[in-house]
């Protein structure tokens, strides 16, 4: 199905429609112009590569987050204690 990004030019609203030859000219769902400019779309890949350098992100994100944490708690205890 060829789906296209657009932007109004009127209105700056950007959308997605599905364009067919049947189908009448594309219209911007905000305020109904016919002044266009079609995007560039982007579009998604999936592999094993990805897939494993996505966690890997995802479990050193969370590493240096608790780390962080654990940080924080030690200080708040360390300054509790020097409070008293």
């Amino acid at each position: 199905m060829p789906i296209f990004e657009y932007q109004c030019r009127k209105c700056q609203h950007e959308f997605e429609t599905l364009v067919l030859p049947t189908l009448p000219v594309p219209e911007c769902p905000s305020c109904k112009s016919q002044d266009l400019e079609k995007l560039i779309s982007g579009f998604a890949v999936s592999s094993d590569s990805i897939r494993k350098a996505n966690a890997k992100s995802s479990r050193e994100q969370q590493k240096r987050k608790y780390k962080d944490q654990a940080i924080a708690e030690e200080e708040y205890r360390h300054k509790e204690l020097h409070d008293r």
